[in-house]
């Protein structure tokens, strides 16, 4: 088909080798009809949508926005009822659900007719999976227009096309429903560089971020919790901290420079996984690279805190010891705490 044809949601989610669905084995049952969300049968929950995307917008990340209950979601109520000295419950209460309101009275979604900042049509696919096949790349670039959106979104392929139906059209001039995490302010005084600035626009970051003193991750918890000069939490994102083989590193480090769009240096001997008898390779930058597309560079040597090219796999999988963040939420980690910061890991 021409490079620029607009294409139908299912047809990309169904042949994307990024998709989880092309990789399942078909069923002999007839797959449900596609129903409106928020209506029975529809895999979207209306109302833990909307309160993701409220949690969100004040700093309470659950991760992806996919209107599905779980620990992530769980954990963002709680860090959000305690900021705000309400009962920390891990429920949607009622007076959860109101101060969100009063908050942000923000509609869940909103109808977004696509253009240059949303699509680029410039992609990567098939992606290659040897990193050495990965190095000759001239990036690390997103798969398909449907995973572009969905990053800048904040959600994933499966949700927009839940929210959408498969037949509904992907591309410039075409119009979907998306979560409503359009920034109210997109002036970013803070950012530090224009590659920073460039990410902050790119992915939907608001500019009124609240401002950060220090961060804790809790391994227990796995969330990376913002504190502010008093103490008192601010903001919570979940996390990756590592696995039994290279395990968080327990104790205060400083994040010291911060490294956007950046290139990564794969290293097999720094991989328990990988032969040290593979070669060393240099990654080009991209969203899809093995750090994402921002690097909090701390004291302990070979540790940060980054992004991620899988964001659903947030608090699911393990990382080689380092923090991993979704892509827009390590961007917004940047924008509330400056280089510098001190970094409390703990069990």
């Amino acid at each position: 088909m021409p490079r620029f044809m607009p294409v139908a949601l299912g047809y990309i989610f169904v042949t994307s080798a990024a998709i989880v669905l092309a990789q399942q084995p078909a069923s002999p049952a007839a797959k449900p009809a596609w129903v409106p969300p928020g209506t029975s049968g529809s895999p979207i929950d209306g109302t833990i949508f909307h309160a993701q995307v409220l949690l969100g917008q004040a700093g309470f990340s659950s991760g992806v926005i996919d209107g599905k209950d779980g620990m992530s979601f769980k954990a963002a109520l709680r860090g959000y009822q305690k900021s705000r000295d309400l009962p920390v419950t891990g429920k949607l209460d009622p007076a959860t659900r109101s101060s969100l309101l009063q908050a942000d009275n923000r509609p869940s979604t909103v109808w977004v007719k696509l253009g240059p900042q949303d699509i680029s049509y410039d992609y990567v696919y098939p992606f290659p999976k040897k990193p050495e096949a990965q190095a000759k790349l001239d990036g690390m670039k997103y798969r398909n227009m449907l995973e572009e959106v969905a990053e800048r979104y904040h959600t994933t392929p499966r949700t927009i096309v839940a929210l959408n139906g498969p037949t509904a059209l992907i591309g410039r001039g075409q119009t979907l429903r998306l979560p409503y995490v359009l920034p109210s302010n997109r002036n970013f005084e803070n950012a530090i560089s224009d590659e920073q600035r460039s990410l902050l626009m790119k992915l939907n970051v608001d500019g009124n971020e609240p401002d950060g003193d220090y961060v804790i991750v809790d391994k227990s918890e796995g969330l990376l919790k913002v504190m502010n000069e008093d103490d008192r939490l601010v903001a919570q994102f979940p996390v990756t901290t590592g696995s039994g083989k290279d395990p968080l590193p327990l104790g205060t480090w400083k994040a010291t420079t911060y490294a956007f769009d950046p290139p990564f240096h794969y290293q097999p001997d720094l991989f328990w996984d990988v032969a040290d008898t593979k070669e060393e390779q240099k990654l080009p930058p991209g969203p899809n690279g093995p750090v994402g597309v921002a690097w909090l560079d701390l004291t302990k040597e070979h540790y940060g805190i980054h992004g991620t090219p899988e964001p659903q796999t947030i608090g699911r999988t393990e990382s080689h010891g380092c923090i991993r963040m979704t892509n827009w939420d390590v961007m917004r980690l940047s924008l509330m705490v400056k280089p510098g910061f001190k970094a409390v890991f703990q069990a």
